[in-house]
């Protein structure tokens, strides 16, 4: 097995702007913990970057504050950095030519929102061949409230994750992926 951990859209936006990730707590060391092994047990890391040129989308606007990758994010190693404009991170990007360049097999996914490019990433990564691990505690989420209802950040994390175990990905946290590397 040849390994991929693929990063997605660790910026700004959801720490100082208008999409603060609330759940799991401590997600975004997590986040820096798999990114610092990954790095020492010589897996490649993705890094990839959300970006809007419409004005019309209130955030992730190419340019500002809130569309830049978080600092220790940024200062960390990569091997590549994307950049998207789609929930998916496969969709309209160099990915999956780029993994497949370098015979790798397995993605292993971290970031935000767990519900929305995290889940699309996982779906994509599956739709073309790839086996996927999922991060339960370095994805993460917030709750949400709109026409369609309301939910809690806990709620939505355990729905995504419980969706993607059940046939998509492995759902596993951070300790354990690190110990099977």
């Amino acid at each position: 097995m040849s390994r991929a951990l693929l990063v997605i859209d660790v910026q700004n936006e959801y720490f100082t702007g208008a999409l603060p990730i609330t759940h799991p707590a401590g997600h975004l060391e997590q986040i820096l913990t798999a990114m610092d092994t990954a790095v020492e047990k010589q897996v490649p890391v993705v890094v990839i970057q959300h970006a809007f040129t419409d004005p019309a989308k209130p955030f992730f606007q190419k340019g500002t504050p809130g569309w830049e990758l978080h600092p220790e994010v940024a200062k960390r190693p990569r091997d590549l950095l994307l950049e998207k404009s789609l929930p998916g991170s496969f969709t309209g990007t160099e990915l999956e030519d780029w993994l497949r360049e370098r015979n790798i097999d397995t993605v292993t996914i971290a970031g935000y929102m767990t519900h929305m490019c995290c889940d699309t990433t996982a779906r994509e990564a599956v739709h073309r061949g790839f086996t996927v691990e999922f991060l339960s505690d370095a994805t993460g989420t917030l709750p949400l409230s709109n026409s369609a209802g309301e939910v809690t950040a806990e709620e939505l994390q355990r729905s995504i994750l419980c969706a993607q175990q059940m046939l998509l990905s492995e759902v596993l946290d951070v300790a354990s992926w690190n110990g099977r590397l």
